[in-house]
């Protein structure tokens, strides 16, 4: 006796033919776990029966879930959902925005070692000053002046990575009621705090460059009585690759003066700013919290963040992190010191800029070119492409164990029609890199015509 299936038939709601709207349900269906590897589909009459469509559209719908490597049919026995060797070996992530791994156990090892030696107890249970001890802010400072960024000491604060410090910045930026402006399609990080805020995001059109001026001046002029505050991502920006050139940066800080709108700017990528062109925080310091830490320069178990604030606003700053943390952790702190004292992390950052171009220059030869791929020597890379069609390409990457950011989790305005999907290239291992590159360049792939 043959199980039933336990998929509740339906098709999605549009105008596309009836066969695309009942292989979309099924693959969305797929994705989202309500039917598993090795679950039954139902009979093609059965199925045409209870949707009110022809046998000949369930067999095309079938056909096409087939050649996409989602379903499979045993002779005999009916369809059924595949289950392929990638998902029964485990996923390779590319979902996750990670950097490539450039520490050695050797030097971890190492580097515990010395710091054995040289924190003593009185040091490390003692508290500090919630903004970071003095010789930490100074190390970071000079950091920060490597990439552009030309701040005192007196006004940065450490905080527990990049998410502590773009809370802690929208906290201050962001009274009840605020308006945040940012790119239609941003950091879904950011976009995560400004929502547990309550904060009402509104999403900016974009261009290879990023935020546009137009639109920004656009949504400043239409939007009076309102406190606004932009959330921006000038360099290599998350997820698009965007980067802000000079002339970019200048006509965005120039609408923020001229409407005296406070800027956050998510810096996390800094290390891969072109030469000659400044951050925001220096173009605009009396109105700019810039944002950035060593995880995506270094490593993302160095949970050390930097914030840097106007000047005037670095007192509230340190009464937040005291309410919020207390102080930075001694140990990361002194990691971090470490590191930045003995060369460690200028040669940690310059690998890893020199391994993301490698991996981009390998992701841009591997996809096809009608992927129409956005790519800029980072370690993510962007496929533009229709909502609706990015959350069946990660459907189907997934079913195929290929791991990828949920494809609306980035947008501003879920519901927009136009979307894309990121590839972090950065944390698997080149080899797997290599295979999951392959199982995605698949999905490009022309289907053959269906025959009925």
């Amino acid at each position: 006796m043959k199980l039933a299936s336990p998929w509740e038939p339906r098709l999605t709601p549009g105008d596309d033919p009836p066969f695309e709207r009942l292989a979309a349900a099924l693959a969305d269906d797929i994705a989202a776990g309500l039917i598993g590897a090795g679950d039954r589909l139902p009979a093609h009459r059965d199925l045409a029966w209870r949707l009110g469509i022809g046998v000949g559209t369930v067999t095309k719908a079938y056909a096409k879930l087939e050649q996409r490597g989602l379903v499979r049919s045993l002779h005999g026995r009916g369809m059924f959902v595949a289950g392929t060797s990638a998902m029964a070996t485990g996923s390779i992530d590319l979902g996750i925005n990670a950097p490539p791994q450039m520490l050695s156990d050797r030097l971890l090892q190492a580097t515990l070692s010395t710091l054995a030696k040289r924190l003593d107890a009185e040091t490390f249970g003692a508290y500090s000053h919630p903004a970071g001890r003095p010789e930490h802010r100074r190390l970071m400072a000079r950091w920060l002046a490597r990439w552009g960024v030309d701040a005192g000491p007196d006004r940065i604060v450490l905080t527990h990575g990049a998410q502590h410090a773009l809370a802690i910045a929208m906290a201050m930026a962001c009274p009840p009621g605020t308006h945040l402006l940012t790119e239609a399609l941003t950091y879904p990080g950011g976009l995560l705090v400004a929502r547990q805020a309550g904060l009402e995001t509104i999403g900016l059109a974009m261009d290879r460059e990023g935020l546009t001026p137009g639109a920004l001046a656009e949504a400043l002029g239409a939007d009076h009585g309102r406190h606004r505050v932009l959330y921006v991502t000038p360099t290599l920006h998350n997820p698009t690759t965007a980067t802000m050139g000079a002339e970019r940066r200048q006509d965005v800080v120039r609408l923020c003066r001229a409407h005296d709108v406070i800027i956050i700017e998510d810096d996390v990528y800094g290390i891969f700013a072109p030469a000659g062109v400044r951050p925001l925080a220096c173009l605009a310091p009396e109105r700019t919290f810039h944002v950035t830490s060593l995880s995506k320069a270094l490593s993302p178990g160095l949970r050390m963040g930097a914030l840097v604030v106007p000047s005037d606003r670095v007192a509230e700053a340190e009464a937040r992190l005291q309410a919020s943390s207390t102080m930075a952790s001694a140990l990361q702190a002194e990691i971090m010191g470490m590191w930045l004292t003995d060369g460690t992390a200028e040669a940690v950052a310059s690998s890893i800029r020199a391994d993301a171009v490698r991996r981009s220059a390998f992701a841009a030869d591997r996809l096809p070119k009608q992927a129409a791929l956005r790519i800029n020597d980072g370690f993510h890379a962007w496929l533009p492409m229709p909502a609706e069609a990015a959350d069946r390409f990660v459907a189907r990457a997934a079913l195929r164990g290929v791991a990828l950011m949920p494809a609306r989790a980035a947008m501003a305005d879920p519901s927009a029609p136009d979307g894309g999907v990121r590839i972090s290239l950065g944390a698997p291992a080149m080899a797997q890199l290599d295979q999951a590159l392959g199982i995605l360049a698949d999905l490009f792939l022309p289907e053959r015509p269906v025959l009925v």
